[in-house]
């Protein structure tokens, strides 16, 4: 899956999302769900600013292709380890 945008409000063309801006889009998408007017500003807005709107959605259809792309079975379910560290 695609971990980061194409682009970036501080950090040019090719900068990636951090792990933090991941994880506050993911909440922010879970509270503005489908429908929500002007959810892409109200999503950034969630993220304190660090991403636009523009960016937030452009993020959100990259990975949403992604998602297309494995469910269609065009791109293999990868492989975890299922033993884990704990064993």
């Amino acid at each position: 899956m695609s971990s980061g945008s194409r682009s970036s409000s501080r950090g040019g063309a090719n900068a990636e999302w951090s792990k933090k801006e991941n994880k506050l889009f993911e909440d922010a998408l879970a509270y503005y769900g489908e429908g929500t007017p002007d959810r892409w500003l109200k999503v950034s807005r969630a993220m304190s600013g660090t991403k636009t709107a523009d960016e937030v959605r452009r993020h959100y259809e990259i990975l949403d292709g992604d998602i297309k792309l494995i469910e269609s079975g065009r791109v293999p379910f990868p492989k975890y380890n299922t033993q884990g560290a704990w064993n």
